[in-house]
């Protein structure tokens, strides 16, 4: 029997907060391996919880840099043992969480840099300012401030180092055994990236620090090639010489790829937090919300937007009004109308962030607050509200739904049928299912594979045309677009009002 032929692929890789994982994905887009090292786990001696270590402060949240260095060093070596053939591997990219490398690297949950974000927006003109330049207003967790924080706090440290990294460009460095530079997708979640120029901003490179655009070098496109692996990997594990490294991204973008969202699509991750991604021609940045350069094409956006009132919000209502059971909080779906009789609801147990608003607020078919609604009319509100106003803070950042819009559901709540018929109607086109387990993995991959074809200028709709297509779960109801079409701008009414009751008059 003739030997199987050799299985040409690429790997994808992802940095992430609590592990170090690799797909491999071959030329017919199957995934044919994986592995992970769990840092809290496998690498017992950096001490993390969750993969990062919280400072006495309470806002400081870092994670140790050679951590990843030996999680990576630990999967190649697991690989070369299973008799991996590296020799097969065309290219690599991967994805790293959004932040920046020092030897203690602060992550996505730091919070200690307050007093730079408002140093930086008031330097610019203000928040909105910012986020139109930037894509995003001032966090504490983008790098521009961070960067900013260091230098204040220990200018002589910030005058010694020769190079300021992302985890992802730090990731592919590991790789080119070089400086890697970074992304435009990754880099627009700094707070110093001018995402129409795709340059970096000089106001805001002033107003965080000195001489660092020399620091940064200078960004590239997403899908550019930054080199070939360097001779170690060559030597120690047999990859071929012509190897090529894909400019690494961030979390999000890659998983943009992973999903292979295209243009007018949105995906909608309904877990413990509910996550939109969106796809964009013509951005608005907003107070609230991302934009990014998209990672899978130079000429188009992507944005991002997060619900903290996800899936723990609709399991109380659950439990108070479907006697913990999902299928009684179904029959309440499937029994009750669509625009639920104009009763709307929102429902934020936590301080929501889109938009900023905490409690419970009903409001009848006549716009008056109410103290409570029937149990099925509550549960209708709850997930009605929820998918209002994603729609509602989606069109805010410059989304339309277009005819050829699909919307992909990943997450917990992805597997409740009735709850995305809501999803369907309110955005008034199809649903979809799609497994994102190593979304930020398998889109690395997808993301090297691109990279090969991208200088003959070859789309990535293209280059993944193969992948597993993702199910269809739900079509609109006729008429739906009728209902909440009417519907929507009163939900925007209400929100508006129950802000300025919050706030006092808006400015």
């Amino acid at each position: 029997m003739a030997e199987p032929a050799a299985r040409s692929c690429c790997l994808g890789w992802d940095f992430s907060t609590q592990q170090v994982k690799v797909v491999a994905v071959d030329a017919e887009l199957n995934v044919f391996y994986e592995d992970s090292v769990h840092f809290d786990r496998d690498l017992l001696e950096f001490g993390t919880q969750g993969g990062v270590h919280v400072h006495e402060n309470g806002l400081t949240v870092t994670s140790p840099v050679l951590m990843w260095v030996k999680a990576l060093d630990i999967i190649l070596e697991k690989m070369k043992t299973s008799g991996f053939d590296f020799s097969q591997v065309l290219a690599l990219s991967g994805a790293g969480q959004a932040c920046f490398s020092i030897s203690d690297c602060p992550v996505w949950m730091d919070s200690s840099t307050t007093a730079q974000c408002r140093q930086l927006e008031a330097a610019v003109g203000g928040a909105q300012a910012l986020s139109c330049l930037t894509g995003s207003r001032a966090y504490e967790r983008f790098t521009g401030n961070q960067i900013a924080k260091i230098y204040q706090q220990n200018p002589e440290a910030y005058s010694h180092t020769e190079r300021i990294s992302l985890v992802s460009s730090f990731a592919a460095s590991l790789f080119l055994g070089s400086y890697s530079p970074i992304d435009y997708s990754d880099g627009s979640g700094m707070n110093l990236l001018q995402i129409q120029g795709k340059v970096w901003s000089q106001a805001c490179l002033g107003a965080c620090a000195p001489h660092l655009e020399e620091k940064l070098g200078s960004p590239v496109p997403s899908c550019s090639v930054v080199g070939a692996v360097s001779s170690y990997y060559v030597q120690r594990y047999g990859f071929p010489p012509g190897c090529k490294v894909v400019a690494f991204t961030g979390d999000n973008p890659a998983s943009l790829a992973g999903m292979r969202l295209e243009e007018g699509d949105i995906a909608v991750s309904l877990g413990t937090s509910d996550t939109l991604f969106l796809w964009l021609q013509e951005p608005t940045p907003a107070l609230e919300g991302h934009i990014f350069c998209n990672p899978v094409d130079t000429q188009h956006y992507m944005a991002l937007l997060c619900f903290k009132n996800g899936s723990l919000m609709r399991e109380k209502i659950r439990d108070e009004s479907a006697s913990r059971s999902w299928s009684e909080f179904s029959k309440a779906l499937q029994s009750t109308e669509m625009g639920n009789g104009g009763n709307l609801g929102f429902y934020f147990d936590v301080m929501e962030i889109t938009p900023e608003i905490v409690g419970r607020h009903r409001f009848s078919a006549e716009n008056r607050e109410v103290s409570a609604f029937p149990w099925d009319v509550e549960i209708r509100a709850l997930i009605e509200g929820q998918f209002m106003a994603k729609r509602i803070h989606a069109e805010g950042l410059g989304y339309r739904v277009m005819p050829k819009t699909k919307i992909l559901a990943t997450g917990g709540a992805s597997h409740n049928r009735d709850i995305l018929q809501v999803l369907a109607d309110v955005f008034g086109a199809p649903v979809y299912v799609i497994d994102t387990a190593n979304s930020a993995c398998v889109g690395s991959a997808y993301r090297a594979f691109h990279g090969l074809a991208a200088e003959t200028d070859v789309p990535f709709s293209e280059v993944v045309k193969l992948a597993p297509n993702p199910r269809l779960a739900a079509t609109p109801t006729p008429g739906a677009s009728q209902v909440y079409e009417a519907l929507l701008p009163q939900y925007a009414k209400l929100e508006q009002r129950i802000l300025s009751q919050t706030r006092g008059p808006l400015q």
